[in-house]
């Protein structure tokens, strides 16, 4: 596991659930809704028998997640971007048992024993949050033994989840945390397959396990893929897809074969009979199609983005984000009427032919169109500096004539991903009865030269640049040299 340094109290522990066939064959678990309810009606033959249906846990691996402790603190004299494009002068901000309490001004009232931290020359943030990051599946040290973000043998593995490659010794959480002030952050599969599998959305704490990272509560992503990646992986073994054409068809295939899954199983619903055959893979395309699991969808090229909406349209589902999106800038208009974020790099282009048209005003002409902008890393050293990232973004929207403010920019990495990601009522932006998810920051987070000072999760101080006690170590890293170092 990984753990600040000094602090043995502070320990998570937690049972992991098990996935079980429920309703009439099992007991149901107490754990993870059922896919069906106990209606008195439908569950009665016309004979007036009860009638017992099958259904499957949707949650067969809870999360385990328990917030560490916190005091009840209070922030002064700060500057405050509050995450929705809000910015406070000489602010304060106040929390306690792991939510936000209060936030405004200098008369705010700070609650009677809190801690009080000046924040003078400062600024406070929400937690960062990178919607698209790797780290896990594809950690540091860079080796086969632990690259677990592909499944590469078959171009559809909806089946797969990530977090079940996820390690969560991995260093890259704790760099993330001291030097980015990562607080949550959205695994997903690679983009080799056009299914990739299901994506994971973690809180950024030293954990045991993946589920004692898991985000409680947070949707499941479906990672998709469309673009040269797919059709490159399975046209050099002469299978399908080798062009953009196959990559189309068998996307359209499989829809059609959930929506035929999920018509079966919503008839067995309603009339019983004997059960449809369970498909693993076609549960989680079945969920999507019900809206309960978000599409992050891999996708570079404009004319490319809206094939995939008119897809998503032909089988009634929709897409929460575009991943990458070098060329959102052309569709703006699109992204904005079919409200689909794009999440973006800030200037990388043209390392192959579908990144060419990459431009460094995307992500602030994407704002400029009312559309969700949103900057990601997909690296684990860019996830240490999407605060710089978000910083060039907004430069270069301001060199060709853009208004925009620096507390709009910092909606970039906090509250517009956590609204993509499904978790935007929860934490993302600095506000009452929200996770206490918070970075100060010694300096404007938007120069190069801030670094995070403290980093709280969910109001437990988990990162204090000015104490070594608290720089996560994992137990990968314990005896080596640069241990908990954060370079």
């Amino acid at each position: 596991m990984r753990k600040p340094k000094g602090s043995p109290n502070i320990f998570i522990s937690g049972l992991v659930g098990a996935g079980l066939i429920l309703g009439g064959l099992s007991p149901a678990l107490a754990e993870g809704p059922q896919s069906s309810s106990r209606d008195k009606d439908s569950d009665k033959d016309g004979k007036g028998d009860k009638i017992e249906r099958v259904s499957f846990n949707k949650n067969p691996f809870p999360s385990t997640y328990r917030r560490y402790g916190g005091r009840p603190t209070a922030i002064t004299n700060v500057t405050i971007f509050d995450g929705e494009g809000g910015r406070i002068d000489n602010g304060v901000v106040t929390f306690a048992d792991g939510l936000v309490v209060g936030i405004g001004g200098a008369d705010t009232a700070i609650p009677k024993g809190a801690v009080i931290i000046d924040g003078g020359g400062k600024y406070v943030t929400p937690g960062i949050i990178d919607i698209h990051s790797h780290l896990g599946n594809y950690p540091s040290p860079s080796v086969d033994a632990v690259a677990d973000g592909n499944e590469v043998t078959g171009p559809v593995t909806a089946d797969v989840w990530a977090e079940h490659g996820v390690w969560p010794q991995d260093p890259g959480f704790s760099r993330a945390m001291a030097n980015g002030g990562i607080t949550s952050l959205q695994i997903l599969p690679g983009s080799a397959n056009l299914f990739g599998g299901r994506s994971v959305t973690l809180k950024n704490i030293p954990a045991r396990t993946v589920q004692g990272m898991k985000f409680p509560g947070a949707p499941y992503g479906l990672k998709m893929a469309c673009g040269e990646n797919p059709k490159r992986v399975y046209g050099s073994r002469r299978q399908k897809p080798g062009s953009r054409m196959g990559n189309l068809a068998l996307n359209r295939q499989t829809w059609a074969r959930a929506v035929e899954y999920k018509r079966k199983w919503d008839d067995y619903q309603q009339k019983g009979g004997t059960p449809p055959a369970r498909d693993i893979g076609m549960d989680t395309l079945k969920l999507a199609l019900e809206g309960e699991i978000k599409i992050h969808n891999h996708c570079y090229r404009a004319d490319e983005m809206a094939q995939v909406i008119d897809m998503a349209k032909e089988f009634g589902y929709t897409v929460s984000t575009f991943h990458h999106a070098v060329e959102s800038y052309k569709i703006g208009d699109l992204l904005k009427a079919n409200n689909i974020c794009s999440a973006m790099w800030a200037d990388w282009w043209g390392f192959k032919l579908e990144a060419y048209d990459g431009i460094p005003e995307n992500v602030p002409l994407v704002h400029q169109a009312g559309a969700c902008a949103i900057v990601h890393s997909d690296d684990q050293d860019q996830i240490q500096r999407l605060n710089q990232e978000a910083a060039k973004a907004l430069a270069d929207g301001r060199r060709m004539g853009l208004e925009i403010s620096d507390a709009t920019a910092i909606s970039w990495i906090t509250f517009n991903p956590a609204k993509a990601m499904g978790i935007g009522e929860r934490t993302g932006s600095l506000k009452p009865k929200k996770m206490a998810d918070i970075v100060l920051w010694n300096g404007n987070p938007l120069s190069v030269y801030s670094r995070p000072e403290k980093v709280w999760i969910d109001g437990a101080m988990l990162y204090d640049a000015l104490d070594p006690n608290r720089r996560p170590v994992s137990d990968f890293e314990l005896g080596q040299p640069g241990e908990g170092d954060t370079k």
